[in-house]
């Protein structure tokens, strides 16, 4: 079953999918926040058949809620209401610094950086629940 992961930010939606077995993430796309960003997400979900979405959840470093934690569930409950799928939070903390600091090692521009992180984020978030996956179930 194929997972999709959502970073869902002010401005841009990073996306990543896993592969068949759930074991390797990789990124998939960027949408702006436009006003039709759902629209555009339900599309992808069709044309990629995932069985779940992760979607990061932006808690702050002592793991209290914040203003962007709302607004991260409140589109998701948007979502929801159009796409019939199970949605899971996972802890994103520091995985846009993350890969902010992979895209500077790889010498990419700024405009590239802007272009990828988002994407690359989405990557990190997915990797990170696959892992946590397999150690909680091994051998599946």
């Amino acid at each position: 079953m194929r997972i999709l992961c959502l970073d869902i930010g002010e401005r841009r939606i990073g996306l990543a999918i896993s592969d068949e077995t759930g074991t390797l993430a990789r990124g998939l796309a960027t949408v702006e926040r436009n006003g039709k960003e759902c629209e555009h997400l339900a599309r992808i979900i069709k044309e990629n058949k995932p069985g779940k979405i992760v979607y990061g959840l932006p808690v702050r470093l002592d793991g209290s809620l914040s203003l962007q934690t709302e607004k991260t569930l409140a589109f998701i409950e948007r979502l929801k209401a159009i796409i019939q799928l199970p949605f899971i939070a996972w802890d994103e903390r520091l995985t846009t610094k993350e890969a902010e600091a992979i895209l500077l090692q790889a010498d990419l521009s700024r405009q590239k950086r802007k272009r990828l992180r988002d994407k690359l984020s989405a990557q990190i978030i997915l990797q990170s629940y696959l892992e946590a996956s397999q150690v909680r179930n091994p051998g599946e």
